[in-house]
């Protein structure tokens, strides 16, 4: 399903004529039937193929859910987004028909070699009628037909997207109510599950009425359909970011109320490797888990690691996923950088995570009374390290930068069990004489001397003995103890050790890591041991002279969509221009976006241009508002406010002592659709 121009598509109120009735009955269905009491499970074509598929490729992706064991997990649908259709999608008698070129023999052979795999096929369409230049393939007036024929294919499953629904201006609940009544009602009495799928959104598409939003469905699509979309699209092909999966998983989160068996919120596709790090998809999954959400997954699945194979098939996980209660987790306390959300489970226990939101390494806690549970001893099991602890009450976890931990909860019986401790992730708190701002993440450089903490607490119900804590740093680091390491950690309190780690005047750039080794001695189980790893990122050298900041190293970027470009507007093949002038150096981003730069305190002042890309009128007069900071050190030091496409303006920052530098893109308070922004001619006196 293609994200269409809301602006575009806003333009394109459809004539009468083209905002077709149906031919299928309009009476509302009873309550959607239990076709699956848990969330679905299995692959869509979308994220990772895009409509590049045939029948051999679907064919072997049917052999690949079978033999790297997924299809053995509950990963059982293989389903076809848009792209099956042929160019022309209807036959003179009005059927629809598959591309020729990619399925030669038609669907049916394909839907029955993904059956004789034991698995289950889905296919795409809309509950619009198709317009050409505006959506790839509507079945609206054709409801009854088209469900019937997918039937007769042998389909399992369909997803109803939207996108010529908006393009002609239809009443969603009204054309998705018709469509289950067709897909109930089809000739061959198949069932069939219905995936409703609205992605649109304000002001992600265009300014539009909520009842024509994927936020209204919740309201009617659990009595029509086994899920419901809950929000936009949680990326594009092949580039999912972490911030819009965190998005789509707050907006689905919104009414767990109407979850049932058989009927779940839909956050969208997982999305492993294709453009998040293996610790955000980590925590993309632990949250669709909990969420009781559809789990399918949008990657081409021949091709992903044993990593992500073994995270898509953890069964602790799916466990909770597929708890047969089907309640969808709340959120316990306040919403921030750190939370705490929890799931109810079938037997009265909880699952309870753990979610950093935070660009550096965090120790979370709650409580088993916060999460519903009474008592004075408790199990938790990590669903991914598979440990088993016991606490007196405090739930704790090391948690990395946009990581999740998730445990199983329940009262303890029997014997204690091995005292739940926390060994903290290595935290930089000064580089030099210098704090380390809470919250971001770690910058050093070559010849830097490091405080670095490790904090341990034991939240068990018996004490911990000779508590020891080992760090170690890359290659010529050199790590010496601050701190001596007490005789034992009481239940429910903490020991917090210090190094100090200098790093060598040579050290390379680029990524690297230190590394906490701790050990204590239990009551009846032995020497425990925990290993918790913090990245840090060391530092290019700073820019030397008068140069473009655009032509030096960053330490990191991110963009709203896409990636940052140098010397041209976001997306690339456009010159950076503002109001008519070209500026031959700059960088494009859209919002919200961060570029990170090290500049050692060497540095004294930043120049340039801020301003809307004038790329964005090619794109429509809706959008293009941003706002631009620059920051030093965690301060801000320039804020333009809302900046539009008709006033750039001009940067002039004193830099001196600035150590790390951010240049800092916001959506100015209206979303980010078509903000295209540009840092033009930044240029640095170093």
């Amino acid at each position: 399903m293609k994200r269409l121009l809301g602006g575009v598509i806003a333009a394109v109120l459809v004539t009468a004529s083209l905002a077709v009735t149906t031919t299928s009955a309009t009476a509302t269905p009873t309550a959607a039937p239990v076709l699956s009491p848990t969330p679905y499970m299995g692959w869509n074509t979308y994220y990772g193929l895009g409509g590049d598929f045939t029948a051999d490729t679907i064919k072997s992706v049917a052999d690949s859910l079978v033999s790297r064991g997924l299809a053995k997990a509950g990963y059982d649908i293989v389903w076809l987004d848009g792209g099956w259709q042929a160019d022309q999608s209807r036959s003179d008698a009005g059927d629809l028909q598959p591309n020729p070129a990619k399925f030669p023999d038609g669907l049916k052979p394909v839907v029955d070699y993904i059956h004789s795999k034991g698995l289950k096929a889905g296919i795409y369409t809309d509950a619009g009628p198709y317009i050409p230049g505006r959506c790839g393939l509507g079945s609206g007036g054709y409801y009854q037909r088209d469900a019937d024929q997918f039937a007769a294919w042998g389909f399992d499953a369909v997803k109803v997207d939207y996108l010529c629904g908006i393009a002609a201006n239809l009443d969603p609940k009204t054309v998705f109510t018709e469509f289950a009544h067709a897909l109930r009602n089809n000739a061959s009495h198949r069932p069939m599950i219905f995936n409703l799928c609205n992605p649109v959104t304000s002001p992600d598409w265009g300014n539009y009425p909520e009842s024509q939003q994927s936020i209204n469905s919740w309201t009617y699509a659990p009595d029509i359909a086994q899920s419901w979309r809950t929000y936009t699209d949680v990326g594009f092909q092949g580039d999912i970011k972490f911030k819009d999966v965190l998005r789509n998983y707050d907006a689905n989160a919104r009414h767990p109320e109407v979850v049932k068996p058989g009927a779940f919120s839909d956050p969208d596709y997982l999305a492993p490797e294709l453009g998040m790090t293996d610790e955000e998809f980590r925590t993309q999954f632990t949250l669709w888990a909990v969420a009781a959400a559809p789990l399918v997954v949008g990657s081409d699945i021949r091709k992903l690691s044993a990593t992500t194979i073994r995270m898509l098939t953890d069964p602790d996980v799916l466990a909770v996923n597929q708890d047969r209660a089907a309640v969808q987790a709340v959120r316990v306390g306040a919403a921030g950088t750190t939370e705490t959300w929890v799931k109810r489970l079938a037997d009265g226990s909880r699952a309870v995570v753990l979610l950093n939101r935070g660009d550096s390494a965090k120790t979370l806690t709650t409580t088993a009374a916060a999460v519903g549970l009474s008592g004075s001893r408790f199990t938790l099991k990590n669903a991914w390290t598979d440990k088993v602890t016991e606490s007196a009450g405090t739930i704790s976890a090391a948690v990395p930068a946009h990581g999740t931990a998730l445990f199983r909860v329940q009262p303890a019986t029997g014997v204690p069990g091995i005292p739940h401790v926390t060994a903290g992730i290595p935290q930089v708190t000064k580089v030099g004489a210098d704090a380390q701002a809470e919250g971001v993440a770690p910058v050093v450089a070559g010849g830097d001397e490091l405080t670095v903490e490790v904090a341990v607490r034991n939240d068990g119900t018996t004490p911990v003995f000779e508590p020891a804590v080992t760090v170690a740093g890359g290659t010529g680091w050199t790590v010496k103890p601050l701190s001596n390491a007490p005789a034992l950690i009481a239940s429910g309190k903490q020991a917090t050790f210090a190094f100090t780690v200098k790093l060598p005047a040579g050290a390379a750039p680029g990524s690297a890591s230190l590394t906490a080794s701790t050990s204590y001695q239990t009551i009846g189980y032995g020497v425990q041991r925990q290993t918790t790893v913090s990245p840090v990122v060391v530092a290019p050298a700073p820019p030397v002279g008068i140069v473009p900041l655009s032509h030096h190293q960053w330490i990191s970027a991110t963009s709203g969509w896409m990636s940052p470009t140098v010397d041209e507007s976001v997306g690339g093949g456009n010159p950076i221009k503002l109001v008519g002038q070209t500026y031959p150096t700059g960088i494009g981003v859209a919002s919200p976006s961060l570029i990170r730069y090290y500049l050692g305190k060497s540095c004294s002042r930043l120049t340039g241009t801020v301003g809307i890309d004038d790329v964005v009128s090619n794109v429509g007069p809706e959008g293009g508002t941003s706002t631009f900071q620059v920051v030093g050190d965690g301060k801000v030091l320039y804020d333009s406010g809302v900046v539009d496409r008709f006033t750039p303006k001009q940067v002039d920052v004193d830099l001196t002592g600035v150590r790390v530098l951010d240049l800092v893109v916001g959506d100015a308070g209206d979303g980010g659709y078509n903000d295209r922004a540009d840092w033009a001619a930044p240029t640095v006196t170093c």
